[in-house]
């Protein structure tokens, strides 16, 4: 049996994810910080398709041992799959941003990520069939005002999850690698970012995309051979797309050189 793990999964992107890729038959392992919500979506998955297995794990990847922790809890499962989701944002000038805050956020969205990423292609790099999916932003590609610390570990994001693409692919590893990076999207997201008890996107929000939507965009760049999916943010248009950033392969220049 073979699985796709999917991290933030108890809502918005990552919870529909689940429940796109339950409705391609895949057995998933779903990771959170809230079992509630996780139970819940285990429960509407078996309604989808009782078939199916679908592993909780409740932990939180902002916790670096815990992130060790939940990957070697997978081991005696076969993983074809990996889609690193979790991660959350902050607006505030860099000058006033609460620090704890933003040290929680490295942690969950650079670290945890670097960490899981790198475990996953150590031991699937060379299986047929494998991706790693990273979860990035229009942030990961324009600096935002007043969010410039989230958009930074964006680019972090979008710049190893596309290098780690083209190393893939100069090693002639099967292994796919792919960023997505959406614009505004009808999660939780503004309403952590800042901090408020609720976020109405239909009154706040001049344009956005259901979580559903964006779930339907992954599964369009799961299915493609493009490294690339970003929603446009002017248009709001989802596009399919090569590695957007240079990369400088110092092994494949001295050969051309010699």
């Amino acid at each position: 049996m073979k699985y796709t793990v999917i991290t933030g999964a108890s809502s918005g992107i990552g919870y529909e994810a689940a429940l796109a890729f339950a409705a391609r038959g895949k057995n998933l392992v779903l990771a959170a910080r809230r079992t509630e919500e996780l139970e819940a979506l285990k429960s509407k998955i078996a309604e989808i398709d009782g078939s199916l297995d679908v592993v909780i794990r409740t932990v939180d990847l902002s916790v670096a041992e815990r992130v060790h922790e939940f990957y070697e809890s997978l081991q005696g499962y076969d993983v074809e799959t990996w889609i690193n989701n979790a991660g959350f944002g902050n607006f505030a000038s860099v000058g006033e941003q609460h620090l704890p805050k933003i040290e929680q956020m490295l942690h969950l969205n650079i670290e945890a990520l670097t960490i899981l990423s790198s475990l996953y292609v150590r031991d699937y790099a060379d299986k047929e069939g494998t991706q790693i999916l990273n979860i990035s932003s229009g942030g990961g590609y324009t600096i935002v005002a007043n969010a410039v610390t989230y958009c930074a570990t964006k680019f972090y994001v979008s710049a190893f999850t596309e290098g780690l693409a083209q190393e893939l692919r100069s090693k002639k590893l099967p292994m796919q690698a792919k960023v997505l990076a959406p614009a505004a999207t009808e999660t939780e997201f503004a309403q952590h970012a800042f901090d408020l008890d609720g976020f109405e996107y239909g009154t706040s929000v001049a344009k956005f995309h259901t979580a559903a939507e964006m779930a339907g965009f992954l599964l369009d760049l799961y299915d493609s051979n493009k490294v690339v999916g970003i929603v446009d943010g002017l248009t709001y248009e989802f596009k399919l797309q090569d590695p957007i950033f240079p990369y400088a392969d110092r092994a494949q220049t001295s050969k051309d050189e010699a």
